[in-house]
Formats: structure tokens, sequence, C-alpha cells
């Protein structure tokens, strides 16, 4: 299975600072070079939005945000979820920026993101600590179980950072990009063929509106697909009305989401989402086959569509990961000429033991959703 996950880097390599004041708000600090350090709270207005935008596209280049998609997240965030975000300034620019947030994905409030991020002309002052320390002290308040970040292998400052920190590797994304105009799809056509002699359809969801059970159906595969896709911490199962928030995303691709049917069940699915900074590039949500129609090469088939789509629309990259161990997913993307970009490392820090009474901790409770989806699958 392909799964998109591109999450904030520790990427500067920093040396100690002195604590000077401290308040509820504000930390100040003064490194030997003796410029002033001021790390304050992110507040939501667009200012901020653009400075921490501006920070974050200064260490990863390649992977441009928006202020708008930014927006759009925070406004489409489950109001359950607590989430943070500081700035470092010097002389009152801002430099430096870190993040927490809980996830539902996690569903633990001690299972925490968390992201520090410095501009590369400001590296090496104190200032990722400094924003780290903010960091540590604000969670405390979650009680935190584990810390999760990322970063890619070759940002060498941002891989030390994270192990001086006290993170430790768990797993590997290799990321894979395509030029989709390489691929000439007559070549291909054998799968469209198969499919056909298997009786199975592959329909966009916009073809699919007439199905009063399409979303419910779509939730159902995607989370049967997560379970087996492989992560840094067991996947759970977001509630349903959470799901049904994709349709108001503007990076959705909805006639770029294909899905597999044999005999009107769901049974494989490949989407995209468009980049806002760059309208020339795609990910790759999520492509997977439930278990029981594995190795008939519908993976094959929804991917080839995907290509097939970016040639019509003139997109110049698709880009994707998968886990280093997938060589299912991944010996698709290299017959298909994928070319393997350095991989993304997903690090763990273990803040205390686990718990009797972790295993009852949830940010939501899902026992409902589960009971309407046993509803749906019986009707």
């Amino acid at each position: 299975m392909d799964r998109t996950s591109v999450f904030v880097v520790f990427n500067p390599r920093e040396s100690d600072v002195n604590v000077l004041v401290m308040n509820t708000q504000y930390l100040n600090l003064k490194n030997g070079e003796g410029a002033l350090i001021t790390i304050r709270p992110f507040e939501k207005k667009d200012e901020d939005y653009r400075h921490a935008v501006d920070i974050v596209n200064s260490v990863w280049v390649e992977y441009p945000d928006t202020v708008e998609e930014w927006k759009e997240s925070d406004e489409k965030r489950a109001k359950t979820l607590k989430w943070g975000r500081f700035f470092a300034e010097v002389d009152g620019r801002p430099v430096g920026f870190a993040n927490y947030n809980q996830s539902l994905w996690l569903n633990h409030p001690g299972k925490l993101w968390v992201g520090v991020n410095v501009r590369p002309e400001f590296r090496n002052r104190g200032i990722g600590t400094a924003l780290w320390q903010r960091l540590s002290q604000e969670i405390e308040q979650f009680d935190p179980l584990r810390l999760l970040t990322s970063a890619r292998e070759d940002y060498v400052e941002g891989v030390r950072f994270a192990q001086k920190l006290g993170f430790t590797e768990r797993m590997r994304d290799w990321e894979s990009r395509l030029d989709p105009a390489t691929i000439n799809l007559a070549d291909w056509e054998r799968y469209a063929q198969r499919m056909a002699e298997q009786d199975i359809e592959i329909k966009t969801v916009a073809e699919l509106t007439s199905d009063p059970n399409r979303d419910r159906k779509l939730y159902e595969l995607e989370w049967a697909i997560d379970q087996d896709v492989p992560s840094p911490e067991p996947p759970m199962k977001a509630p349903f009305d959470e799901f049904q928030k994709v349709w108001e995303r503007t990076n959705l691709v909805t006639d770029g989401w294909f899905v597999a049917l044999d005999n009107g069940e769901y049974v494989g699915m490949s989407n995209f989402w468009l980049s806002q900074a760059d309208p020339n590039l795609l990910y790759v949500g999520l492509t997977g086959v439930v278990r029981s129609h594995r190795k008939r090469g519908i993976a094959m088939a929804l991917k080839l569509r995907g290509i097939d789509y970016a040639q019509k629309k003139g997109i110049g990259e698709i880009r994707t990961w998968n886990e280093s161990n997938n060589q299912g997913m991944l010996g698709i993307n290299n017959r298909l000429g994928f070319v393997r970009q350095p991989a993304h490392i997903d690090f763990v820090k273990e803040i205390r033991a686990e718990r009797p009474e972790d295993a009852e901790l949830s940010l939501v409770d899902t026992s409902e959703e589960e009971l309407a989806a046993e509803t749906v699958s019986s009707a």
C-alpha cells in the first residue's frame, strides 16, 4: 500500500543555551553570541500563518506548503485534538518554529507528533534547543507516553538532533517520484483486460455518487487497507464524521480517486492529493486492496488509472511513500519506473512506561462508529 506521510522535521544542529527569563507565555534566552532569542506562542492570525509556512518551507524546500492549506487543516481539525505551536524570534524576527499535535490516527492523549524547524541561516545558535525546551514543558500536561517525529535521511543535522534528544528510529519510508509522461500506457493494457476478465470495475468516487452507502463503504475500505499499512504506531479507526470532512478538502482530487469494485463490493482504491503550492505535482494518498482480492493485478490497474489521469491533466510529477519492507507496492512502483528518493525516517521517543490504564485512554469513542458500520455491512 502507498501512504503519503510527510511530517515536520527536526532540522537544526544546536548548541546549549542559558535560560534567562521564563513565564507562562514567553521564554527569553541568550546564547554565547549575545543575541536575544524570544520564544512566543503562535497566534491564529494571517501574519503568524505566513511566518510559520515560510519557516517550514525554508527547511522542506522540496515539499512546499501554503497558508491556505494550513488554515484549512486547522479549521477541519477535530475539536478533541490538542495542539500547540511556538516561534523563536531573533530581534523580533521569527526564525524558528516548533509544534505538537495529537492525532485521531494514534487516538491516545499521550501520543503526540512533534517537530522543530529552524531557518538554515539561523542554525547553530541554540534556537532549536530553546524551542525543544519550551515544547517539552508544554506537553507535560498530557502525561506523554511516546513522541513521534520524522526526518529525511539526508537531512543529516535533523537526524542527529532527533537522536541527541533521545529519539530512536522506528521505520523508514522510501519516497518515489514518477514523471507520468514517461509511461506508454499501451504497454500496460493487459491489466485492464485482466480486470474485465475478472468482472472488476474501476470507477471514480464521482461515478459512485448514486450509491447511497458510498461514503460509509469508502470509510470501511480505507480502514481495512490502513490496518495493513506499516506505521510507527498501530493505527486507530477515526470516527466516520471526521472521515466525511475529506469532501471539504481543497486538495482532494475527486476525479483522481479510483475505486475497484467486485459485484458492487469496494475492494481496492487509489487516490491523489493536489499540491496547492505546485499545481504540477500530485501526491498519492492511499493505494491498496483488501486481503481477499490481492495478487490479482488490481493494485497495478488502479495505479495505471491514476497515471492515465495524470497524463490527461498534464501533471509533471507523482510522488508516493512506501515502507522500506513493503515489497509488494515497492515492486509495482519500480516496474512503473518510479525513481527512488532518500528515505524518510520515523522516530519515536519513549517518555514513560505504559500503564494498565493506557489501554483505556482514547481521544474519541469509536464504539458507535463500529456499530453503525456493522449495520451497513449487514444491510
